[in-house]
């Protein structure tokens, strides 16, 4: 992890601030809705297809089942609908309702509702996936969605955009911390005390969370304004999760690891527009593949339950961190370290059957002349080696984290052995991120990797171990999670720090705005606009701007062209 100024377990990567043209959004969709009444969690669709799309509420009742009617259209009136039905919302499922919508036509826009006690919900836009030629496709990404840390400014501001045809989230829609823990220092101030106020454990727990989340009312607006396809990373869970447990677990005094995650996923298929896994497959083994026309294959990686190995940790590191980092001794112990603990190739992220069905999605993407292959994924892809700071921090910096004491200037001592600026991402996997470079390489991918997890915006040219140039990765900044610079001492471009620790590698980072991103695609060309909102500490602000734009063209072969700054 970075100097955590704030002394939490999250990691991030650092960044410079960038001053850009104002383009805030003010259009919203739909209006905003009533906190009471049978539909207060709002609507939602997700997981599109050409011919069908999920689509999601909850009505809000005591009676042990209830009946809801679902209706689609083309237009807000309903003055024709297309198809109807109805479906019983029971408490065995926390009374969620989920429809998977078929018999739809492919590149249509569809409004749909729910009636059910009397009321009929707010309305929602589903969108079905092209199929055949598509010249262009505007798609939003988003992750780290923390209630007590803020409000969701930048959801509402995406729901105003009539630009964007499809939204991934890409993990940490909600966060299992009790007040007193990670984020929660202004949920009072803000109004936003998490409920449960204890870290959630139960199914009971989970629900509840989601149940508090689902009621806000820019998130609704999102999620009503178009598609949205989800995946999971850590906080849906448990802090730092893997296969067989978490670092935010303690099976000692919270039970059995199997239990929490059991309970975590229930409440995540129960509340999120996904397509239920197929028959046979387990709940954890979410990742699933998207045609965007003929332009692009969209896989949603899975890389936390399903198959992930434990996590490196502090606890881990070889060395004491008073040792001298220019010892030759030192420096093996360290090297070793790094090529044969953390680049164990039995490491996992993915794990063989995901790995497997992402190189079948990819050599039929391939094949087929689509000009782009995009991986929905959760932490940081690229190599991202911490700046030393012991080296490059000014004096007064130095004290600030030396005075912090514990976890800060912990971190900043081990930046002396030249280490990766987190193991949480897939330099704790290295092995396997070589795996998924191999798929590029096999299959002749344009690889795209969009990223989430780091509370930052930043850009990265992919390559190989052996230099080969594989593709490029965008990683969007947090919804409301805040960054770990929020405290840090000022008078230090700290982005500038990173992006020079990693020449070649990192072409941008800025930390300390929220948003998220819009890629849009075409045929030859991928551009990625990173839109930092101007606060999450007052409500109702959609205020933003476009913090930088990068483009990318495909290679012939695979690969891409790497990363063109472009002037925002």
């Amino acid at each position: 992890m970075p100097i955590d100024f704030q002394i939490t377990r999250r990691t991030a990567l650092i960044g410079a601030g960038l001053a850009a043209a104002a383009c805030s959004q003010s259009q919203t969709f739909p209006p905003r809705p009533a906190q009471t009444g049978v539909f207060r969690h709002g609507v939602a669709s997700g997981d599109p297809l050409p011919d069908r799309v999920v689509i999601w509420t909850r009505p809000t009742t005591d009676a042990p089942s209830l009946d809801v009617r679902w209706e689609i259209a083309r237009d807000p009136n309903f003055s024709r609908v297309l198809a109807s039905g109805t479906v019983e919302a029971r408490a065995e499922n926390d009374h969620c309702v989920k429809v998977d919508v078929e018999g739809l036509e492919p590149g249509r826009d569809y409004i749909y509702r729910f009636i059910a006690d009397g009321e009929t919900s707010p309305v929602g836009r589903a969108r079905t996936l092209v199929e055949g030629d598509l010249a262009r496709m505007v798609i939003a990404f988003i992750s780290c969605s923390n209630y007590p840390a803020g409000f969701f400014n930048a959801y509402r501001a995406l729901a105003g955009r009539a630009d964007v045809d499809l939204v991934l989230h890409l993990g940490d829609y909600i966060y299992e911390y009790g007040m007193g823990a990670y984020a929660t220092e202004r949920a009072e101030e803000f109004g936003r005390v998490v409920d449960p106020p204890h870290e959630i454990l139960t199914l009971e727990d989970y629900r509840r969370r989601y149940a508090q989340y689902r009621a806000d009312p820019d998130l609704q607006a999102a999620h009503a304004a178009a598609p949205w396809i989800t995946t999971w990373d850590d906080h849906e869970t448990a802090n730092d999760s893997f296969a067989t447990g978490a670092q935010n677990h303690q099976p000692d005094t919270e039970g059995p690891w199997s239990e929490r995650r059991a309970a975590a996923l229930q409440a995540y298929y129960e509340w999120l527009p996904i397509r239920d896994p197929a028959p046979g497959r387990d709940q954890a083994q979410a990742w699933r593949t998207f045609e965007l026309g003929n332009l692009a294959t969209l896989f949603m990686t899975e890389t936390r339950l399903a198959a992930r190995s434990p996590s490196i940790t502090d606890a881990d590191f070889p060395v004491p961190l008073d040792s001298d980092p220019d010892d030759a001794e030192v420096r093996e112990r360290v090297r070793r370290f790094l090529t044969e603990e953390v680049g164990d190739p039995d490491r996992e992220m993915l794990g063989a059957l995901q790995r497997q069905e992402l190189e079948a999605a990819f050599a039929a993407s391939t094949a087929a002349g689509k000009s782009w292959q995009v991986l929905g994924n959760q932490v940081p892809f690229a190599p991202i080696f911490a700046p030393v700071y012991t080296r490059v921090l000014p004096r007064y910096v130095l004290w600030y984290a030396r005075m912090r004491g514990g976890m800060v200037w912990d971190y900043v001592r081990r930046t002396a052995f030249n280490i990766p600026l987190t193991f949480d991402s897939w330099d704790g996997f290295p092995a396997e991120r070589e795996r998924v470079y191999q798929i590029a390489e096999n299959t002749g991918a344009n690889l795209i990797v969009t990223t989430g997890d780091t509370h930052t915006f930043y850009a990265a040219d992919l390559a190989d171990a052996s230099g080969a140039r594989r593709g490029v990765e965008f990683g969007t900044s947090s919804i409301s999670s805040p960054s770990e610079f929020d405290g840090a001492p000022p008078g230090v471009n700290y982005g500038a720090l990173t992006v020079e620790a990693n020449e070649g590698v990192l072409a941008f980072h800025e930390p300390q705005t929220r948003g998220y991103t819009l890629l849009e695609l075409t045929p030859d060309e991928a551009v990625a606009t990173m839109i930092g909102m101007e606060t999450v500490h007052q409500p109702d602000d959609t205020r933003s701007h476009a913090v930088a734009r990068f483009s990318t063209r495909r290679a012939a072969g695979g690969g891409t062209t790497g990363l063109e700054r472009q002037i925002v």
